[in-house]
């Protein structure tokens, strides 16, 4: 069993922003040279997530939507007395800050559909994404 560590860094421009990062895991996966395993996308930020869906610019529209009106800004969260982002904590606190993703002949095993996205709560930003690939 190897694993290997690797870490994507993403300038965001807007306050939410959905980013499809799945090529530049697939990338990151075949510089591992690895034939199976996993791998895991983890943000290393409180006011962001990774999901997995279909990159469709309706859906991705929608889901953005729908989190604002589930999870609105100014809703007199006591965090905001902080930092005025709680909205962002909360909906990154729903979605989560991790996937793991089985991978097989050096390649993710996601349905025809679906994406990896880093999604942004509180932009823009530097982002930091880390990928730690466990495989042989």
């Amino acid at each position: 069993m190897t694993i290997f560590k690797y870490e994507i860094s993403l300038d965001t421009s807007k306050k939410t922003e959905i980013i499809d990062i799945t090529l530049d895991i697939q990338e990151i996966l075949t510089k591992s040279k690895l034939n199976s395993g996993i791998i895991n996308i983890f943000s290393k930020h409180s006011t962001s997530s990774i999901v997995i869906n279909e990159n469709e610019e309706g859906l991705l529209y929608d889901f953005e939507s729908i989190l604002n009106k589930i999870i609105p800004k100014n809703n007199s969260y006591k965090h905001d007395f902080i930092d005025n982002n709680a909205d962002s904590h909360i909906k990154s606190l729903f979605l989560g800050s991790s996937e793991t993703i089985p991978f097989s002949n050096n390649d993710l095993s996601i349905g025809t559909w679906q994406s990896v996205f880093f999604v942004e709560f509180d932009g823009p930003r530097t982002r930091k994404v880390e990928l730690t690939v466990i495989g042989e």
